[in-house]
């Protein structure tokens, strides 16, 4: 049987990358402290890094509050765009079937 891969918090991920980055403990020390592995926790410390510079993570979620406000805003333009579009065809619509006389049939 496979193992399945653990899933951490975000809040988890930059709790144990900041004890490198502002703690200044070693990988070592903070993959002991935290119960993890070192590849995952450089993973996570050059993540943060990345935030920290203003980086907005693509595919992966972000760690720091500041990014997954970004995140979470640049998720909602998308959806308020396809509601635009949807709009925009319907208005379109509406209007040609306007100039013709011709009126909608319900199914």
């Amino acid at each position: 049987m496979k193992k399945s891969k653990p899933s951490f918090s975000s809040t988890f991920k930059r709790e144990a990358a900041e004890l490198v980055t502002i703690k200044h403990k070693s990988y070592a020390e903070a993959c002991e402290i935290r119960g993890i592995s070192e590849s995952a926790l450089r993973r996570w410390v050059k993540q943060l890094r990345n935030e920290v510079a203003g980086n907005t993570p693509i595919g992966a979620k972000a760690i720091t509050d500041e990014q997954q406000e970004i995140q979470r805003l640049k998720a909602k333009i998308l959806d308020l765009e396809e509601d635009n579009e949807i709009l925009k065809k319907a208005t379109a619509l509406f209007a040609s079937l306007s100039k013709t006389g011709k009126k909608l049939s319900r199914c």
